[in-house]
């Protein structure tokens, strides 16, 4: 016999039994999708999709292609609400179009991120990942690392990671510079960071760390032009998007030894297959350290976001709004 409840499909590991409870107490039927090994939602095509999601009024997504022909394939979908805060892979127009919402989990893991962020400074700085290496090999020689303290960071897109990560910043008594399309003097008064745009950034930057959301303007942001810029011996972090940074430009500098290092969470080979090479280059470089899009998914992050997701879908489930921060798309408004 089927539910007469509104069904709601979560396509995310990690998903706590809090936030599953908050779900069924608010008269939803939860369903967990039973992912393949090594697959995660983002590897599923379309029917995959269409025979997980059949007849589901709510789906709690990660980074699956939500695309106009999947839509139009789910009538019943109501809510598409995202456990993270990238949405590029959304066809907001079509969403909208046709009559859905789209929702993202904002605020939920900006203090991971940010955490993520300082934390590969660190490692870089200390070259910790090269340390251990020598150790394992047998090499107890004392590596020559360098203070976080008192450097100059340049921080590029300053939303609710970018200040997370001003604010950590200001226990090393770092210079922050930043670049961002959206200057607010009071925030610039108020933290202490000046605004500059991005030549003068990756200039003086002893760290530089992405913040900036993937879109059309700012796709490749970081290509050979603007890594010729930086300045020697510089770390570059990436915990935004693969797609910010040109990675094949990227490989080519830090193996010239222009960079000091990078730490990398996300990579163009997770949209790409053609940069699987470059990748595969990437991770093996002694001054790298990777990490697999895992910036956000601490415990606490994950629960946070989990919640904010639900909220979500329950708010739009019961014919309300969802928190206005959350909001991307609303299909309900047109017309």
């Amino acid at each position: 016999m089927s539910s007469s409840l509104p069904r709601v499909v979560v396509t995310q590991r990690f998903f706590d039994d809090r936030s599953i409870g908050f779900l069924r107490a608010n008269g939803c039927e939860v369903e967990i999708a039973q992912l393949p090994p090594g697959r995660a939602d983002g590897d599923l095509d379309q029917a995959e999709l269409e025979a997980l999601l059949a007849g589901a009024a709510g789906w709690v997504v990660g980074h699956a292609r939500v695309t106009r022909e999947l839509l139009q394939a789910l009538p019943a979908l109501r809510v598409i609400s995202r456990r993270g805060v990238g949405y590029e892979r959304v066809d907001l127009a079509a969403a909208r179009d046709l009559g859905r919402v789209v929702a993202i989990a904002a605020g939920g893991n900006d203090a991971s991120v940010a955490d993520h962020a300082l934390g590969m400074m660190l490692a870089l700085a200390r070259r910790l990942r090269e340390s251990q290496a020598d150790m394992q090999a047998g090499r107890w020689a004392i590596l020559m690392g360098s203070d976080l303290y008192q450097k100059t960071v340049g921080v590029i897109g300053l939303g609710r990671i970018g200040k997370s990560l001003v604010r950590r910043l200001s226990g090393f008594d770092a210079e922050v510079l930043v670049h961002t399309t959206r200057p607010d003097a009071a925030y610039a008064e108020a933290s202490g960071v000046t605004y500059v745009g991005l030549p003068e950034l990756l200039e003086r930057s002893d760290h530089v760390s992405i913040h900036a959301p993937l879109t059309a303007q700012t796709r490749f942001l970081i290509d050979a032009a603007a890594l010729v810029r930086m300045k020697p011996g510089a770390f570059l972090i990436n915990t935004a998007r693969g797609g910010l940074v040109q990675d094949a430009d990227l490989l080519a500098a830090l193996q010239a030894g222009r960079l000091g290092g990078a730490g990398l969470d996300v990579f163009m080979s997770e949209s790409d297959p053609t940069f699987a090479e470059v990748t595969k280059q990437l991770l093996a470089l002694p001054n790298v350290v990777a990490t697999p899009h895992a910036g956000a998914s601490s415990r606490e992050g994950l629960d946070r976001t989990n919640m904010i997701a639900s909220q979500s879908v329950v708010a739009v489930l019961r014919g309300e709004d969802p928190a206005p921060e959350c909001v991307v798309a609303d299909g309900r408004r047109s017309g």
